[in-house]
């Protein structure tokens, strides 16, 4: 059975929570990452293949309905809202379903059992021909692409996070936690509450520390069982 990626939009932690508990029940959902906002989700849809995205209408920076407009290969949408107002535009971006909050699972299924019915007959949408993976991120006003595979690790410093790569440092405006839902599990690993690290740039540990190359990061005791079992496969 072929499973469909899914991307949250959602910037209530509550309603996020009942989604993704709801999308992890559905044997052909796969759940990518939540984002709070559309900044966020943008830069999920630059680095993934989302099949469907489960969008609330009223998102800090830019109206979710607004986001769909902006896409030009915009994934399968399903409207999530506690507003019953919007039904009509939600159509008119070809959401394949509106769902009016609290949502209950019985609703949930129906709504994705008609995207299902959709996305076996959607054309395949068309991937950017020899585009790395980037983080699009924000520094003085300006747009900046960091190629995730140049990532060394990741810092939190209060309200920003330093990502250091391979010959810089970027200093911007973001959450860890933040920036730790659009980076693959896979390749970047939680190390410490304040350092994300890539994992295959780690060339040696101990139980409390991780050596890349020359740099030393702390292992942080809260991290300490998970990521020796995740370095140790």
């Amino acid at each position: 059975m072929k499973r469909y990626n899914c991307l949250v939009v959602e910037d209530e932690p509550l309603a996020a929570e009942i989604l993704t508990d709801y999308i992890a029940q559905v044997p052909f959902l796969h759940c990518v990452a939540v984002c709070r906002d559309s900044i966020y989700a943008l830069q999920v849809l630059q680095r993934e293949k989302i099949d469907v995205m489960f969008l609330d209408i009223h998102l800090p920076k830019m109206k979710g309905l607004d986001f769909v407009r902006t896409l030009q290969y915009p994934p399968q949408v399903i409207i999530t809202t506690a507003y019953r107002d919007y039904a009509l535009e939600g159509y008119e971006v070809n959401a394949v379903d509106y769902l009016v909050k609290p949502v209950s699972f019985p609703r949930f299924l129906t709504a994705v059992n008609k995207l299902r019915q959709d996305l076996t007959l959607a054309p395949p949408v068309p991937e950017a021909a020899n585009e790395l993976p980037y983080l699009l991120i924000n520094i003085n006003k300006k747009k900046i692409r960091v190629p995730v595979e140049e990532i060394l690790y990741i810092e939190s410093k209060k309200d920003y996070i330093d990502i250091v790569t391979i010959d810089k440092v970027y200093t911007t405006k973001y959450q860890l936690g933040e920036i730790e839902q659009e980076l693959s599990a896979d390749a970047f690993i939680r190390i410490h509450r304040s350092y994300i690290a890539a994992r295959h740039k780690i060339t040696a540990y101990s139980a409390t520390r991780a050596e890349l190359g020359a740099m030393l990061l702390p292992i942080g005791r809260a991290y300490r069982d998970s990521v020796l079992q995740i370095l140790g496969k």
